[in-house]
């Protein structure tokens, strides 16, 4: 059976960790590949708010002219943990199906 394709609106980063994990761990499941969307989702929101702190510095002037923590800080705090969450529900911490003997590639 062929692997599902990842979707046209995720980043090439995503589009390869789709990839990645589809494969390694054979998810193919209706429900697991709602779980990896969403967590690709909140990985490239996350990597979104990431330029934008790297682009502006993580502290901003209010209008008073006090520094404040860059509003893009929220935003990755909150995709992180959408994207850790939706990892730990699809179980990755499993060991991925593989075809060979021995330890998995990249450990």
């Amino acid at each position: 059976m062929k692997s599902p394709a990842p979707p046209k609106h995720l980043s090439a980063e995503a589009r390869r960790w789709w990839r990645r994990l589809v494969s390694e761990y054979d998810i193919t499941d209706e429900a697991g590949l709602l779980l990896l969307l969403a967590a690709l989702e909140a990985f490239d929101r996350m990597r979104d708010a990431q330029a934008e702190i790297g682009r502006d510095g993580i502290v901003t002037l209010d209008r008073f002219g006090q520094r404040k923590p860059h509003p893009a800080c929220v935003i990755e705090r909150d995709a992180r943990a959408q994207m850790l969450a939706a990892l730990r529900a699809l179980n990755l911490d499993l060991e991925p199906v593989r075809d060979a003997p021995g330890r998995p590639p990249g450990r």
